[in-house]
């Protein structure tokens, strides 16, 4: 595992302190967390954006005679 170095408003710092100390954890695993959260958040917006998508059905030759 590597380190991390991230300057945080003091708020921020002080709501990770807040959540380690509620948990029983340290600051490094709130953030850890936090981040693999984020991670996931960002997963299902590319799903979602993707199902917006339009699909294309049907023969890729007559598609291909469309477009011409």
């Amino acid at each position: 595992m590597t380190t991390l170095s991230v300057p945080v408003p003091a708020r921020l710092e002080e709501l990770v302190k807040k959540i380690a100390k509620q948990r029983g954890s340290n600051k490094a695993e709130v953030v850890r967390h936090a981040l693999e959260l984020l991670a996931e958040e960002e997963a299902v917006l590319a799903v979602l954006k993707a199902e917006q998508e339009p699909t294309l059905h049907g023969s890729l030759k007559k598609l291909a005679r469309k477009i011409k």
